[in-house]
């Protein structure tokens, strides 16, 4: 498999947990940053030639903030410029503040075809302590514009307040709506956020706290028939993301856009961060990525190990000797060790139980430690 992220980096307002490259103030420049960008999808698609991808996804940012014709803009040029299978899933993100039956037109005449829309939490209080720019009426109204369409519901845990009950009302409307996938993770907080002062202050919800949300929110959403298949994502049976599995199974993706990253042929690079150092990079002609490095093999085997374990469908022994030649036993056997009570073999592959998903970070620092 192999993805295209396009990075679309305006929003009309900075929710204050958001520590991604975005600009609350500076929509005036978007049709001259999609001008750039579809530029940079030429230059990439030109090294390209013999893939074939499989998915699309507009992140952001708030995608759904520009104007919709520069999606199409952006969905036509992909389409000269890059093999995509016929069947490819598409994905835009969107607010549900900034969204209208025209846009929903345009999207579909574009090619949209899923859907993930920020919900974060179904009480307006909350809504408004996270600067959120919606409301839950304005999810529903989201919804209703799409009705029919393939959609996933963001939900946020650890918020200030924040109860079972409130995680409860979340989920139900989400699934009320129709939503057929849900991403229920921790809020992270980040130094230099606004809600990092609420964080110093004590104000959020500690680490066990979370992990009990989220243990709740995790048997509502099995009772409701939403299956976990990585550790923050839950879906109806056929509604997994695409695109998030290609990440997980460590296949090659190209980022596009500002601070977009990619990993292909063996090779992560990341473009600039910088809006105006990007465009001028682009419109001279110029790759504008800013980091670039090889993935050694100890690496790569840790990333295999790391990004599989994250979902429940872990480890394939026979892949994983396929792809390096090697066994896990004689590349990770201190933490192999270390990590059994944790682990647990369903024929051919090597996951982590269930009980321990949540927290399995602390199984993968074994891995990550073991000398090789």
């Amino acid at each position: 498999m192999a993805g295209i992220y396009i990075h679309v980096p305006f929003c009309r307002h900075k929710c204050s947990y958001c520590d991604f490259v975005s600009y609350p103030d500076k929509i005036e420049y978007a049709e001259a940053y999609m001008a750039c960008l579809y530029k940079e999808l030429k230059m990439r698609g030109d090294e390209l030639k013999g893939y074939e991808f499989d998915t699309v996804y507009f992140g952001g940012g708030t995608p759904s903030y520009i104007p919709p014709k520069l999606i199409l803009g952006a969905m036509n040029q992909i389409k000269k410029c890059f093999t995509l299978k016929k069947d490819a899933e598409i994905t835009l993100e969107l607010n549900p503040g900034t969204i209208g039956e025209a846009k929903v037109k345009t999207y579909l005449e574009a090619g949209i075809n899923r859907f993930s829309i920020g919900l974060q939490t179904a009480i307006d209080e909350q809504l408004a302590d996270l600067n959120r720019i919606h409301n839950a009426r304005d999810y529903v109204y989201a919804t209703n514009l799409l009705k029919g369409q393939n959609f996933s519901t963001d939900v946020m845990l650890g918020l200030k307040n924040q109860t079972k009950e409130d995680v409860r009302k979340t989920i139900e409307l989400a699934e009320a709506c129709g939503s057929k996938h849900i991403s229920m993770y921790a809020l992270t907080v980040e130094d230099g956020t606004p809600i990092y002062t609420d964080y110093l202050n004590g104000e959020l919800p500690d680490s066990d706290e979370v992990a009990e949300l989220y243990e709740y929110g995790y048997k509502l959403l099995e009772e409701k028939g939403f299956k976990r298949y990585e550790i923050s994502n839950f879906a109806k049976a056929g509604f997994e993301s695409k695109h998030n599995l290609n990440y997980w199974k460590r296949g090659e993706y190209i980022g596009v856009g500002v601070s977009a990253s990619s990993f292909m042929q063996g090779k992560r690079f990341t473009n600039t961060f910088d809006l105006d150092e990007y465009m001028k990079c682009v419109i001279s002609g110029f790759y504008p990525a800013v980091t670039s490095e090889e993935v050694n093999e100890a690496d790569a085997k840790f990333e295999y190990i790391m990004l599989a374990l994250r979902t429940v469908y872990g480890v394939s022994m026979k892949e994983y000797e396929k792809e390096f030649g090697s066994t896990l036993a004689q590349d990770f056997p201190n933490a192999l060790k270390k990590t059994v009570k944790y682990l647990q073999l369903d024929g051919d592959r090597l996951r982590i139980k269930d009980e321990f998903l949540y927290v399995q970070n602390a199984v993968l620092m074994n891995f990550m430690e073991e000398e090789r």
